[in-house]
């Protein structure tokens, strides 16, 4: 195991331990203190760009371009990234709230780990010339886009939860909100859960682990926070998981 996968895998138990007691400071659970800011969508852009970049480059200059085992599994990433880096922050909706400086570093610092080391797996890959046509392969791509949807619906059904001008939280409903408070957490998990079995790496099962460990302790506190703010907040909505967590 590399030194850099080795870093990402041990960043995943101080991330989770980190997240479980100090929520991060953005968003719903935004407040003063963590230093200077940056605007939201320019916030959004800047951090998640290296994911797109980092990755691309080193592919894009790497022997094993040509292969399917590289440039198949990087469409899939880049679908998402693009959709992240892009898309997701051209839709939201205008405000004056901010993101933390600090934590838009952190996210770059993590987004080049994780893209080198994706960009590693993809490119060993290729040099060694696995099949492409495997069960592994097309079930984690299945899994993969099945993540995508909900997380992409969850994100959907959260924008139109707010008309232009407001600044109002209100209850999300619909769709998987149904059962669980974090169902656009949910879908993320599910999608790296599928990267991993899609290319069948450590750096795959890295990236899914840490995005567990970053996302369910936010998914715990933004369930605390909408009990804490609507007193008619459905009972019987969970965290994360739908009957279980």
């Amino acid at each position: 195991m590399s030194l850099p996968l080795l870093i990402q895998f041990l960043l995943c138990p101080l991330v989770l331990l980190s997240l479980l007691r100090v929520t991060a400071p953005y968003g719903r659970h935004y407040r003063r203190g963590w230093g200077p800011t940056l605007p939201n969508r320019a916030a959004w852009v800047i951090m998640e760009l290296p994911a797109l970049l980092v990755i691309s480059l080193l592919v894009f200059v790497s022997p094993a371009l040509d292969r399917p085992q590289t440039w198949l599994p990087l469409c899939f990433w880049l679908f998402h990234y693009g959709y992240r880096t892009f898309v997701f922050p051209a839709m939201m909706q205008p405000s004056d709230k901010t993101f933390p400086v600090l934590l838009v570093l952190f996210a770059i610092a993590f987004n080049t780990l994780n893209g080198y080391n994706n960009a590693e797996a993809l490119i060993q890959a290729g040099i060694k010339n696995d099949p492409v046509a495997s069960l592994h392969f097309f079930a984690g791509a299945m899994i993969f886009l099945a993540g995508f949807a909900i997380h992409f619906q969850a994100d959907a059904t959260i924008r139109r939860l707010r008309k232009p001008g407001e600044a109002a939280y209100r209850i999300p409903r619909g769709g998987l909100f149904r059962w669980v408070s974090s169902p656009h957490y949910l879908g993320e998990i599910i999608e790296w859960t599928g990267w991993a079995i899609m290319t069948w790496s450590l750096a795959g099962v890295a990236f899914a682990l840490f995005t567990f460990c970053n996302l369910a302790p936010r998914a715990i506190s933004n369930h605390r926070w909408y009990r804490e703010q609507f007193p008619d907040y459905p009972a019987k909505r969970r965290i994360l998981v739908p009957g279980i967590f």
